[in-house]
């Protein structure tokens, strides 16, 4: 009898192996760090196979920030609902934030501090994803402050100011909640919420704090 062939697995599966195992060793190693060997035992592959497959070191943290932020946008866009209170959009979308940092803190990693701390072109890749979420925030906000209090010339620098501070909040305590036994997605978002949400539902109807006046 001859030898029992096994069925050769697809290319893209292949490569989401190699990616699983890549996303895990530069969460927890580092770039630097890092070797091309251990993502290659890891994955069960050749390391010839990984840089047929995915080129360089360079290019394969690419691909795994490329994937990993495309994850975390999704998860968020898909988790609001439209036609919602502005309050319940946020919150769904908090939920599904964290959610998704929780469940995937290696990637969470790649995205959060190893791809911001060795430069261009990685940082660049971040970049757009976190200006993608704080523009989607901002309309988020936008539309709904200027329907509560039926203001079309509510300025979109605020409304835009708001969105940044409560994007960079959520990336803050998200680090914090990975690190910290014990705190779930839903008790994360009600933190920032409850931070948050007073500021925001002011705007939401048209009362805003203004600084008092320069004392000349």
């Amino acid at each position: 009898m001859g030898a029992v062939k096994t069925k050769r697995m697809p290319r893209a599966v292949r490569e989401q192996q190699m990616l699983d195992a890549a996303v895990r060793i530069f969460g927890r190693r580092g770039y630097m760090a890092a070797s091309m060997d251990e993502i290659a035992e890891l994955a069960g592959v050749s390391k010839p196979l990984v840089y047929l497959y995915l080129n360089s070191k360079e290019d394969l943290f690419t691909a795994c920030i490329r994937r990993e932020a495309a994850a975390l946008t999704e998860a968020v866009r898909g988790a609001v609902g439209p036609g919602l209170p502005a309050d319940r959009q946020l919150w769904d979308g908090l939920q599904a934030f964290f959610a998704h940092t929780a469940e995937h803190p290696d990637g969470w990693s790649v995205l959060h501090l190893q791809a911001r701390t060795h430069g261009e072109p990685f940082a660049a890749e971040v970049a757009a994803m976190r200006a993608d979420i704080v523009a989607f925030v901002t309309r988020l906000v936008a539309v709904a402050a200027r329907e509560a209090h039926r203001d079309p010339d509510l300025p979109e620098r605020e409304v835009a100011g708001l969105a940044e501070a409560l994007v960079g909040a959520a990336e803050s305590l998200a680090a914090w909640a990975n690190a910290t036994p014990g705190v779930t997605a839903r008790q994360a978002a009600a933190t920032l919420m409850n931070f948050a949400w007073s500021g925001l539902g002011n705007l939401m109807e048209g009362r805003v704090w203004t600084p008092p006046a320069e004392q000349g």
